[in-house]
């Protein structure tokens, strides 16, 4: 455009300036060539790295994302610090998100204690008493089975916000009703060479009024056309920022617990 078209009379300027203001707020919105623009889902909550886009569905991602907010929000979920809970009575677990400190104690037994770092995979390991310092693979054996644990149990409790971690394929199959004749959003989560069992395969159910997950059913092959176990997601409460589902049917998740900090010597004393 050049400088004489300003130069115009008055009059055409106010005649035509309507037309002007539309075009010059049309061209500002577009999008610079080059730059790509992320969708709005994956700025409020991204997807871990590798998580597998690309066969996913758009619309088992949508509500992955509904879910998240629903429980809390992605902020809420980065900002968890400290959470403690009891697993079925079997096992009492400490875990600072932050640092990837983990501890597990055994309420009918207090001569085994397992303290494990996720991030570095060293701990410190107490066994009938005893603090195991080696040989180094009696060690390590261990703290691969506290890690092991904390995988297993951690998942029970948090599996509403790893729907797109990586590695993880998340697929749309239908509105289903769940135990309690809860009308849910089905979708299927399935796995790609990671974790313990990659071979596993979950229908998590979605409640369609309040986006909760409603239940689950667990697949220990991804090819079984029928569920190795099937177990409601009740009993929402809120902890800090976050709503957590204790309730599993017949057994439950309890002593649930969010801090901002805990004493250093948890995962450093027995």
């Amino acid at each position: 455009m050049t400088s004489d078209y300003f130069l115009i009379k008055t009059v055409k300027v106010k005649k035509y300036f309507p037309f002007i203001l539309i075009l010059l707020l049309s061209c500002s919105s577009e999008t610079p060539k080059g730059v790509i623009q992320e969708p709005i889902s994956e700025k409020i909550n991204p997807a871990a790295p590798d998580f597998d886009l690309e066969n996913s569905d758009a619309k088992a991602i949508e509500i992955a994302d509904a879910v998240m907010e629903s429980m809390g929000g992605r902020k809420a979920w980065d900002d968890l610090k400290v959470v403690g809970w009891d697993f079925f009575g079997a096992r009492h677990l400490w875990w600072n998100k932050h640092t990837g400190d983990v501890r597990i104690d055994f309420p009918e037994s207090d001569s085994n204690i397992l303290i494990v770092n996720l991030f570095t995979h060293q701990g410190k390991i107490k066994i009938d008493g005893e603090e195991v310092l080696g040989p180094d693979s009696l060690v390590k054996h261990y703290t691969e089975m506290a890690e092991s644990m904390w995988i297993n149990d951690a998942y029970w409790l948090f599996m509403p916000f790893k729907l797109k971690d990586s590695k993880t394929t998340l697929k749309y199959l239908n509105i289903d009703t769940a135990q309690g004749g809860v009308y849910s959003h089905k979708l299927q989560l399935t796995f790609n060479e990671i974790g313990d069992t990659p071979n596993n395969k979950y229908w998590v159910y979605v409640d369609t009024t309040s986006m909760l997950v409603s239940q689950w059913s667990y697949f220990s092959n991804a090819s079984d056309s029928l569920p190795r176990m099937t177990t409601p997601w009740h009993d929402y409460q809120k902890y800090g920022e976050l709503l957590l589902s204790g309730e599993r049917g017949k057994r439950n998740i309890t002593d649930i617990t969010v801090m901002d900090s805990i004493a250093e010597s948890v995962f450093l004393e027995f």
